[in-house]
């Protein structure tokens, strides 16, 4: 029998400054060095280390819609590379522009759901229209927007920049909607699956979310569990065409300094067999002394699916590149043609891929209260954020105790009648393909969100 976690012997009814948050918050890490996986664990903080926000809602990767829903506009394979890179750079906005912090644990069946009124008005990315302009055709490069000011990696800013805009609180232009569901199919490991939909542009998006993580005692390391084979996204009206994109591992760092921050040093990957087409991004880790630099570098490159044995930059033969990417993740990313090295191209034959810093998170269109379940996250955890806002953390606490207690019953319950869990809305909990499927109340949920009808009335 798995024994009970350690736990932090705090004052909850006294507010903590930021600084008394930290202490408690390594106190309780230090209790873990050397477990193999911190998320298995599952342990749980004091209401006042958490983040008012439940985890199905906080961890999704449309930060920007708009990118998304930029995914397959153009007719070229490499266009439609950089269109998934751009979604790709936008999908952390949210630890770009905000603080790293600690969402509630999910209980087993909870379940979120949303869309997004996405703005369709992201640059279209056009390479042909590039080169011709590179080499001094400027009128056919009608679909790159010009720009005058600010800098790429202390150099003039680009000549060109297909960056997507901020998307409007209340768009006044053309809107496309993208809807959202997810749900926690397993508790051991915790699992979640969702999925993205926009049948207006013919875009679906799924996968598995699983992280591991690791307290080294200065940092916590965090990788995709076993089940998170990355993002899936399919492209219906170009016969399926899909991508996968595999996550970096990434390491949340500055415990000991009191200002936490998320850093990444490993390889991200881009693929898809029916174009042949693969991106491999490097994030540079950053060294032990000076500031962080935050740099990505990049390569898209001609590959064998049946052969696919590159997983470093180095190894790509010039011969199989046909774009370079390079630039700050958390700031702005530029890609050049051709397999010349980034750095040899003048900064006005570079173009502008992303450009975070206008950018910040997109807002969500939700369920009202009374359309919403009792296991519907939002609804779920009402009381603890309730609690946590009006700084009434021992209540907070004690509700979500009650909330935990509560799925430790329903799964004695299960064991003692020996029944298996099914999740409502996939029909996997896990799957080794990493691309969980809808059942067909996953399907009306969709199909109801997409015409902004919240109501569950016949489906659970």
């Amino acid at each position: 029998m798995a024994s009970t976690p350690p736990t932090a012997h705090v004052d909850e009814d006294t507010p903590q400054n930021e600084g008394s948050k930290l202490k408690t918050f390594i106190s309780i890490l230090r209790k873990f060095i050397g477990v193999a996986d911190l998320a298995a664990v599952r342990f749980s903080l004091p209401s006042q280390l958490l983040e008012p926000t439940p985890n199905l809602e906080y961890w999704n990767y449309l930060d920007n819609p708009s990118a998304f829903a930029a995914i397959g506009t153009s007719d070229e394979p490499l266009d439609r590379m950089l269109e998934v890179l751009r979604f790709w750079f936008t999908k952390d906005l949210k630890y770009v522009k905000g603080k790293p912090c600690k969402p509630y644990n999910s209980c087993l069946g909870e379940f979120f759901r949303c869309n997004w009124e996405a703005e369709d008005n992201a640059p279209r990315i056009d390479t042909k229209s590039l080169q011709a302009s590179s080499s001094g055709n400027a009128s056919s490069a009608s679909s790159v927007k010009s720009v005058k000011s600010a800098k790429v990696n202390g150099d003039p800013r680009t000549a060109s920049t297909v960056s997507v805009v901020q998307t409007a609180t209340n768009p006044t232009g053309p809107t496309v909607r993208i809807s959202y569901l997810t749900e926690q199919t397993s508790h051991h490991p915790p699992v979640s699956a969702f999925y993205v939909s926009c049948p207006e542009k013919g875009l679906h998006a799924r996968g598995f979310d699983q992280i591991s993580a690791k307290f080294t005692g200065t940092a916590i390391k965090v990788a995709p569990g076993e089940h998170n084979l990355g993002i899936f996204i399919t492209l219906e009206k170009r016969d399926n065409e899909t991508y996968q994109l595999k996550h970096p591992a990434a390491h949340l760092g500055g415990i000991l300094r009191g200002s936490l921050s998320v850093s990444v040093g490993d390889y991200a990957y881009a693929t898809c067999p029916r174009t042949k087409l693969k991106a491999i991004l490097h994030y540079i880790e950053d060294g032990w002394l000076g500031r962080a630099q935050n740099k990505v570098e990049g390569v898209i490159f001609k590959y064998d699916p049946e052969k696919d044995d590159k997983t470093r930059i180095k190894d790509v033969p010039d011969a199989d590149v046909v774009a370079r990417l390079g630039g700050v993740w958390k700031d702005r990313i530029v890609f050049t043609l051709g397999p010349k090295p980034l750095d040899s191209h003048p900064p006005d034959k570079q173009t502008t891929i992303i450009d975070l810093n206008p950018l910040t998170v997109a807002p969500k269109a939700i369920p009202p209260k009374e359309k919403q379940a009792e296991n519907e996250s939002l609804t779920l955890w009402d009381g603890v954020t309730q609690a946590i806002l009006s700084k009434q953390f021992s209540k907070a606490t004690n509700v979500k105790v009650e909330l935990e207690e509560k799925q430790r019953e329903k799964a004695r319950e299960r064991e003692r009648k020996n029944e298996t869990w099914k999740p409502v809305f996939f029909d996997q909990a896990t799957d080794k393909r990493g691309t969980p499927d809808l059942t067909e109340k996953g399907r009306q949920v969709l199909e109801r969100a997409q015409k902004g009808d919240w109501s569950l009335e016949g489906i659970i």
